[in-house]
């Protein structure tokens, strides 16, 4: 494989010394940039445009070309594979993802197959290896999972929810059957990611975007304990180089020393949590990754380099930081502000790091 030119967003995770603080931003190729709506017309629908591998190429290649990131992320969905499973995933406009069935008993959970990733999800393992090729070594190329229980509630509730009613009373009143659902997509995962790491991912981020949802005794025993088991399955050496992995509980500022103790190399961290709080309470266990206010980018560049010093100033000198927002960027977001923001990050960091 190529070499990389600019392995500065790897080297962090692994806390190996970087000349300026690495930048990526979570949902980077998205509805910000026209290019990529251009892009996603083009291909018709959302999933059309993640079935495409060269679409999804070229859509995960446009932040690349507009700013000097650090690293590149697949283009693809959290709900592959339980769409992989049956469950027909399709897109409401102003509603988001569905599903045409919705798992809410044991019988349903009992006949869910785990799907091969290659041939139930090559579309997605596709379009990593043609991201990597066409990536050519320039950054490091990220995959990506949701986390089970972030998966479970979208198979349960049929979609997205504000409260979780159904999944959370699913997961109270009938927990072997909820701790059932939870181990099928835990096995999934693993094989899922492994099969990106084979096609030439570099690094992989579970996504646990509704962990935060769940209080301190549900959180341990239903998503951490099963992101726990994917970690302990995961492939961590690859093309002659470790794989990082990235742990990202949105609301998950209260369990960071649990979630440091699962195996992974670095910890994704909202906007609600302090950074140097957070790197003196896990110290030199993981990296840290974030935390930008993903609102913060609606305000002038002058504020977002103000921003960006506060959170280079709190987590301090020294490698172990992967600049980032606390939450994907949002459609409205300028792309000339998303830009203050990244030159921001690499040139106001580069004092800490000598």
């Amino acid at each position: 494989m190529t070499a990389l030119k600019n392995d500065r967003f790897l080297r962090a995770l692994l806390k190996q010394p970087v000349d300026v603080t690495p930048i990526w931003m979570m949902r980077q190729a998205g509805r910000y940039l026209p290019e990529y709506r251009a892009t996603r017309a083009k291909a018709g629908g959302f999933m059309d445009l993640c079935m495409n591998k060269e679409l999804a190429c070229e859509v995960t290649l446009q932040p690349l070309e507009r700013y000097p990131l650090d690293a590149a992320i697949l283009f693809s969905d959290i709900l592959t594979i339980p769409d992989a499973m049956g469950l027909g995933l399709y897109f409401e406009t102003g509603e988001g993802p569905r599903f045409k069935k919705i798992v809410d008993t044991p019988e349903a959970i009992d006949a869910l197959p785990i799907p091969d990733p290659v041939q139930d999800l090559g579309y997605v393992m596709d379009a990593v290896s043609t991201i990597r090729h066409e990536l050519n070594g320039r950054v490091p190329l990220i995959g990506f999972s949701g986390s089970p229980w972030t998966l479970a509630t979208y198979m349960v509730e049929g979609g997205s929810s504000k409260d979780f009613r159904k999944s959370k009373a699913f997961m109270y009143d009938q927990p072997e059957a909820m701790h059932r659902l939870l181990d099928k997509l835990a096995q999934s995962v693993t094989s899922y990611l492994n099969q990106q790491i084979l096609s030439g991912a570099q690094a992989v981020q579970i996504f646990d975007s509704w962990g935060g949802s769940l209080s301190s005794a549900a959180y341990q025993e239903f998503s951490l304990a099963y992101m726990k088991k994917i970690v302990d399955g995961l492939i961590r050496e690859n093309d002659g180089r470790q794989v990082p992995v990235i742990l990202f509980t949105k609301g998950g500022g209260l369990w960071l020393e649990s979630m440091a103790e699962t195996g992974v190399e670095a910890l994704g961290l909202d906007w609600t949590c302090d950074i140097g709080s957070a790197r003196a309470r896990v110290g030199d266990k993981v990296a840290l990754q974030g935390n930008m206010d993903p609102s913060a980018l609606y305000a002038s560049p002058a504020a977002i380099r103000k921003e960006v010093e506060r959170i280079l100033a709190s987590y301090g000198h020294g490698s172990g930081h992967v600049f980032n927002l606390g939450h994907g960027i949002t459609p409205e977001v300028k792309p000339e502000n998303a830009g203050a923001f990244i030159e921001a990050v690499h040139e106001l960091s580069a004092k800490y790091h000598q």
